[in-house]
């Protein structure tokens, strides 16, 4: 699915190494950030390089552009990615420790309809991807020079109140003082409703930049909410940022999401180059796809055999099953038929054919059984559903 929508985008595939040298993601993600501080995965190879496991695709990337001199090729470059990436985070749902995440990148190009196509290209795959309850929302950051000069403008203002911010944003009010949008504590959140807007603080052209954004999303009729509490977790963004949330996700609500860093090549060593992309959880889209996922929908058939004779049989009714495109499984650990039917149960399966006397057909959410005549007439009776 990503490759055929990001393909006829003319998106190019690449692959960058799984893990990278620890001062890319110090220097291109933020020395200031959760993860540098506390999620990567580090360790020291046998000639005493610092190694880290990539917790992010963007800096890896840019690293790649620079080295293997795409910024000499006719601009924008424009490529996506698929692969495993590493946390250090507590397990929880849709959050785990290893992660596979698709992105897409445009290096090359500061034009806002760049920005347009990648949040309309996360959109389209999100759809496909049947995900529920989608909502974006939509932000700018300004210039490095702008959010630096909000920067002390904010902690100027949050040392105000500090004694009512929760313990964790007091601790990291020097470093960075614009997590603090992100806590959950809600003192601190009533708290921040009322702080300083860094979207007040925009210079014209990135105000129209932003504006520009907007009217490209605008007249292809995607919904947004514009949030100037949104400032993701990554110190390389620049002007437009944005997310895309579930509803049906809870707490970890992210599908995915991404921005402009139009210094991070530079910072890198490379020419000054304006980026833009996004990364999108796997895991996070399946979860979202589950709203109302149960047995009815989930139309597995499990085979149980109640006569070992017909075991045989059972096997080439699961091959079958599943030529004809019907999710099939059958026992494969001696259970008993009592057993079976638990493993099937397990196994969430919708239907459950008992190979005894004759073949029965047991519908595994009322427990009504029947008889069923011959594969055919199995297949009609799956399907009927």
């Amino acid at each position: 699915m990503s490759r055929d929508l990001l393909g006829r985008a003319l998106y190019d595939y690449v692959e960058t190494p799984v893990f990278e040298h620890t001062e890319l993601f110090a220097r291109g993600v933020g020395e200031s950030t959760d993860v540098v501080q506390k999620e990567m995965f580090t360790f020291e190879d046998k000639a005493g390089r610092s190694l880290t496991l990539r917790p992010e695709g963007t800096a890896a990337i840019c690293r790649s552009y620079i080295e293997h001199g795409m910024h000499k090729r006719a601009q924008p470059v424009k490529v996506w990615y698929w692969g495993p990436f590493f946390r250090h985070e507590a397990p929880q749902a849709g959050r785990f420790r290893q992660f596979a995440q698709v992105g897409a990148e445009v290096l090359g190009s500061d034009e806002p309809t760049v920005d347009a196509e990648l949040i309309l290209l996360l959109s389209q795959l999100l759809e496909q991807s049947d995900c529920q309850e989608v909502r974006l929302r939509l932000s700018s950051l300004g210039t490095a020079e702008t959010r630096r000069a909000y920067t002390a403008e904010l902690r100027d203002w949050l040392r105000e109140h500090e004694a009512d911010l929760s313990e964790s944003v007091r601790a990291r009010l020097e470093l960075n003082p614009l997590r603090a949008f992100d806590s959950d504590d809600p003192q601190t959140q009533a708290i921040m409703a009322e702080a300083p807007k860094l979207l007040d603080r925009l210079a014209d052209e990135d105000a129209a930049h932003f504006a520009e954004v907007r009217s490209l999303l605008d007249d292809v009729g995607l919904e947004y909410e514009v949030d100037p509490g949104l400032v993701r977790g990554l110190d390389y963004y620049t002007r437009t940022v944005f997310e895309f949330e579930s509803g049906v996700l809870g707490a970890q609500a992210a599908l995915g999401g991404g921005g402009r860093y139009d210094g991070l090549v530079e910072v890198l060593g490379g020419p000054p180059t304006p980026g833009v992309g996004w990364a999108a959880g796997i895991e996070r889209m399946l979860l979202a796809t589950r709203q109302g996922t149960s047995r009815e929908s989930a139309g597995r058939v499990f085979v149980a055999v109640a006569k070992p004779e017909r075991r045989l049989e059972a096997f080439d009714m699961v091959l079958g099953l599943r030529d004809n495109e019907i999710p099939a499984e059958l026992d494969e650990a001696g259970r008993s038929l009592k057993g079976q039917l638990k493993q099937a149960d397990r196994l969430d399966a919708l239907w459950t054919v008992i190979l005894g006397e004759e073949t029965e057909l047991r519908d595994m959410r009322t427990g009504d059984q029947r008889a069923v005549e011959g594969f055919e007439g199995l297949l009609e009776a799956v399907r009927s559903e």
